[in-house]
């Protein structure tokens, strides 16, 4: 059986938030069998919820032998219209009709009958790539009774704006990781307080100086309890103040959280689909890290991606963040393309949001991990962001 990497995007609303997540299965030549058992391994680690997941082949055509896979509730698999009008195509409508799973049909324009071929949509995929602005909201208005319009490959902010503008309910892309082309010269007020918080934290001082810090900023205090106090964090009981998280978890543990809190401060209108990617990046480096690694390093391998997005969040540049802060070498190393011992793990971090499955496959292997254990970390640290309360 031949490994199937996953790599994955988010899907961002108009109000800036991630409302579900795009996997694409890299397969080689075993088609659509590897796809059943790649995804069908993944069963006691798909997330819950109502989140959907979105489950694309890439290029590799869907035939009706798909739909083997057990599909959770909240799964939603893609389709290329053009599927449903092939020589496979009565196979494949009539295997939807009796199983019925969500789908998405991606549009094409040499394929509009198959809106009509008696398959139940939730969503219709567009490729911003291959319509003008014009086109997409014609087009938007034209399949709303069919389903709810997402788009595809949107590389920029500025597509992202048109594509919601022209009606579509989401779109898919990595478009808002980019850093600013005009970096701020210096954090503001609210970032600087969070990162003097840090790095009283990071070196054990007393806990009567950290109160007195956090005091000039209310609010930081609010969300740092919060994050603490959400189902991704895991506690049985509830953290009432900041002394009391101190004594139930230790400064180590409350530095991870703490390092979140930066982006809570970021003027930047995506802040929170970047805040949930830094956590996704910085819950999958700490997960890909298990066992190769000794298990003191795992909290700075999740402040490594975590900080993967500084530059974007607080709008100035990597170094420039980088210098407020007293972080340790591998860290620094890691976030500025130094090389080091986290580089590796941050590297496949980010290649999983590419869409080079060979890339993923080199990078993992580095690390001598399995397309099931990435897939896995992948779908764990998802779960891990999804439970968060930003």
């Amino acid at each position: 059986m031949t490994e199937v990497f996953m790599s994955r995007q988010p899907l961002v609303n108009r109000q800036r938030r991630i409302i579900a997540t795009r996997l694409t299965l890299h397969l080689e030549s075993g088609g659509m069998p590897d796809a059943v058992n790649a995804l069908s391994a993944l069963a006691s680690v798909w997330p819950q919820g109502e989140k959907p997941v979105f489950v694309s082949c890439g290029r590799t055509p869907c035939d009706a032998s798909l739909l083997d896979w057990s599909a959770p509730e909240n799964a939603t698999i893609e389709l290329p219209a053009a599927a449903l009008l092939d020589q496979n195509g009565p196979d494949l409508i009539a295997a939807l009709q009796t199983w019925q799973p969500t789908v998405c049909l991606h549009f094409d324009p040499q394929a509009t009958q198959a809106l009509s071929a008696g398959v139940a949509c939730r969503f219709i995929g567009f490729d911003a790539q291959h319509f003008a602005l014009a086109q997409l909201k014609l087009l938007a208005a034209r399949t709303r009774s069919y389903g709810m319009g997402i788009a595809f490959n949107v590389e920029n902010t500025a597509d992202f704006r048109a594509c919601v503008d022209a009606g579509m309910t989401a779109a898919a892309g990595w478009f808002f990781t980019a850093p600013s082309s005009t970096p701020a010269k210096a954090l503001n007020p609210g970032q600087a307080n969070i990162v003097r918080v840090l790095n009283l934290v990071r070196h054990n001082a007393d806990i009567r100086e950290i109160e007195a810090a956090l005091k000039q900023d209310v609010a930081i205090s609010y969300k740092l309890l919060r994050y603490i106090n959400s189902a991704g964090f895991g506690l049985s009981c509830e953290i009432q103040s900041f002394r009391h998280a101190v004594s139930m978890l230790g400064y180590d543990k409350l530095n991870r959280w703490l390092s979140l809190l930066l982006a809570t401060a970021s003027k930047d209108p995506m802040a929170p689909a970047l805040l949930y990617t830094a956590l996704l990046r910085a819950r999958l480096m700490e997960l890909l890290a298990n066992g190769l690694v000794e298990p003191s390093e795992y909290d700075n391998l999740f402040i490594t991606g975590a900080f993967s997005l500084l530059e974007t969040l607080l709008g100035i540049g990597m170094e420039q963040a980088l210098e407020t802060m007293r972080l340790p070498e591998p860290i620094c190393d890691a976030l500025l393309g130094n090389g080091g011992r986290y580089k590796p793990f941050l590297d496949l971090a980010l290649a999983s949001e590419g869409d080079d499955g060979q890339n993923i496959a080199t990078q993992a292997g580095m690390l001598g991990l399995t397309a099931s254990q990435f897939n896995r970390a992948q779908l764990q640290a998802l779960s891990f962001a999804d439970a968060m309360e930003f």
